[in-house]
């Protein structure tokens, strides 16, 4: 049985501004996912997001999406949700890590993704996190992708130009190098 504690939940964020997210879903345990989208779709529209939902396959998937859409599309942030159940072998630890992994290094490199990807060792517990009327793991996957937009707007757009940049006068054709002045 999972313990249930009291934690502190912050209120969702207000926006001037539209926001638009797209929620990533693996459906591969159709209940869990139908729960947990219930429950993210709930938050979003409680804080006015309008959003659009796309499925795969499985959670090593999700990332892969999100890339996809972040390079190509206009959203504001990203909600993952999944749910990967322990089994017999260590399939479970390579999708557990290598999916979180993915997940955390997209939010590090600027995507505002809220993480719902389940992690447990039974259908029972994914149920119980999974239930918008109890943990609502999917409802606060939402909220996170929210705070994280939130914190993007204010502290400015982001910029997809980050890392090594061209000298302007190489790139004009100058095979001579910078000039000094």
């Amino acid at each position: 049985m999972a313990v249930v504690e009291d934690h502190h939940v912050l209120p969702l964020p207000e926006f001037s501004d539209p926001v638009k997210v797209l929620i990533v879903a693996s459906p591969y345990y159709k209940a869990i996912s139908d729960a947990q989208l219930a429950g993210a779709r709930s938050v979003l529209e409680q804080a006015g997001a309008t959003f659009e939902t796309v499925y795969v396959p499985g959670a090593l998937e999700i990332p892969t999406a999100i890339t996809i859409a972040d390079r190509q599309s206009n959203f504001d942030g990203y909600v993952a949700l999944g749910c990967v159940i322990r089994g017999e072998t260590t399939h479970y630890d390579t999708v557990c890590n290598d999916s979180s992994r993915a997940l955390q290094l997209l939010g590090l490199d600027g995507c505002c993704i809220g993480n719902g990807i389940l992690t447990v060792e039974n259908n029972r517990q994914a149920v119980v996190r999974a239930d918008p009327d109890g943990q609502n793991k999917g409802g606060g996957a939402a909220a996170a992708a929210l705070h994280l937009i939130s914190l993007s707007r204010k502290w400015g757009q982001r910029r997809k130009d980050v890392g090594f940049q061209s000298d302007p006068i190489l790139v004009a054709g100058d095979n001579k190098g910078p000039t000094s002045a």
